[in-house]
């Protein structure tokens, strides 16, 4: 279904509408007098009479990291597929190298021509020697070879 606009008439103001008083406030407007001046003095002095004061809090736990163990090759943290972000990651990262000359670690069909599907490919058969790690925001970590996911 198509939705028709109409087009809005501009109305141009013309010299003869405007009003000579209206011409000559203008002016009158633009200067400032003297007790605005010092209407803005007194604001600037209330201004810096105000200090704010913020609390500050002494953190003494430090952020260690420490790696879970894993025990069968089972992926402990997040989900057991790659995330989009992770795959979006790992194939950039692998398209670069491909780019700047990095060998090709799987044979190809030949109507793959772009560094980009060249590692979206060699992410799908696995044959990257990547690892992702997963971090808990209480400091514990998992490293996942791309071999353990599905």
């Amino acid at each position: 279904m198509a939705v028709k606009r109409a087009k809005k008439k501009s109305s141009a103001v013309k010299d003869d509408d405007l009003d000579t008083d209206k011409i000559g406030d203008v002016g009158k407007d633009n200067l400032q007098s003297e007790d605005s001046d010092s209407k803005l003095g007194e604001v600037g002095k209330k201004e810096s009479s105000v200090v704010i004061v913020y609390k500050t809090y002494d953190a003494d736990v430090e952020f260690k990291l420490k790696e879970i163990p894993s025990k069968n090759n089972e992926i402990l943290i997040g989900p057991v597929r790659l995330t989009r972000f992770e795959k979006a990651r790992i194939t950039g990262a692998r398209s670069l190298q491909l780019s700047l000359g990095a060998p090709i670690l799987t044979k190809i069909p030949p109507e793959f021509t772009d560094t980009i599907m060249i590692a979206k490919y060699e992410l799908e058969k696995k044959t990257l020697p990547i690892s992702i790690r997963r971090i808990l925001p209480n400091g514990l970590y998992q490293d996942i070879p791309i071999e353990w996911t599905i």
